[in-house]
């Protein structure tokens, strides 16, 4: 079985795919306010899983941690306008204490390849 990682560094990748399932690693953004970063790691779970000829139409599953579950509504705003309606993922959302406080939102995504 072959494993591919994408981008990877001496912690971990960004992604990696094994038998026609890809892992993202969390994707967070930048931005002033949950709004700006729940657009920015989005783009970056797209940007990844075009990289392995994947899309949002295949995610399998998200699971997402915000700072503030008082930020709760201004994130999914941003995924409801982001996320393909013909083909949404289960998800989960908690709140957690994330990397730095710095950060407000984060996403881990499990997504079909080919």
């Amino acid at each position: 079985m072959t494993i591919e990682r994408i981008e990877p560094g001496a912690r971990m990748s960004q992604a990696v795919v094994h038998n026609g399932t890809v892992y993202l690693a969390g994707q967070v953004g930048t931005g002033a306010d949950i709004t700006e970063q729940s657009k920015s790691a989005l783009a970056e779970v797209d940007r990844l899983l075009a990289a392995v000829g994947s899309d949002k139409s295949r995610i399998l599953s998200t699971t997402v941690w915000v700072s503030d579950m008082a930020l709760f509504a201004d994130m999914n705003a941003v995924w409801d306008a982001w996320v393909d309606p013909a083909n949404p993922p289960a998800r989960a959302t908690g709140e957690a204490k994330l990397a730095t406080p710095d950060y407000l939102v984060e996403f881990i995504v499990t997504a079909a390849v080919g």
